[in-house]
């Protein structure tokens, strides 16, 4: 049990250091990159490429294991169709991201930098992912 905690916690300074390093905790970097007709920022293309390929390479060298490191089988999504809620949700977030330019990511490790505006974002997040999670439970009981 206090290794997994290791290894996620581990994993957890990891990726909130790469964002801090890439910029990505300043949302001007994400808001900058899409302003194509203004003052385009290309360099989170730089740190998009870089993470898809590191994940790519991550997920080989996982599955060629045949089994994850701290637990004892791999949990991979089962549905595989594109429903509305999918879709939805990625609406939602593409839209949020845009505007604010926060994901939950560099959202959350901009709350352990300190920034005080990030407190909003991060409750309406926390807020919308509880919602969520009861609107599929208010749909069921509707039919």
């Amino acid at each position: 049990m206090m290794g997994a905690l290791l290894v996620h916690l581990a994993a957890g300074l990891l990726f909130g250091g790469g964002l801090a390093v890439s910029g990505m905790v300043d949302p001007a970097k994400v808001t900058n990159f899409l302003d194509v007709a203004g003052k385009w920022d290309p360099t989170l293309a730089f740190v998009m490429g870089a993470a898809v390929a590191v994940t790519f390479v991550g997920y080989r060298l996982a599955f060629a294991r045949g089994r994850p490191l701290i637990a004892d089988r791999f949990e991979l999504p089962t549905q595989a169709s594109i429903d509305g809620r999918l879709v939805g949700g990625a609406a939602v977030f593409g839209v949020g991201w845009g505007l604010i330019g926060f994901c939950p990511g560099p959202a959350l490790t901009s709350l352990g930098l300190g920034s005080g505006g990030t407190w909003v974002f991060a409750i309406a997040m926390v807020a919308g992912m509880i919602a969520a999670r009861c609107v599929p439970a208010s749909a069921k009981r509707a039919r």
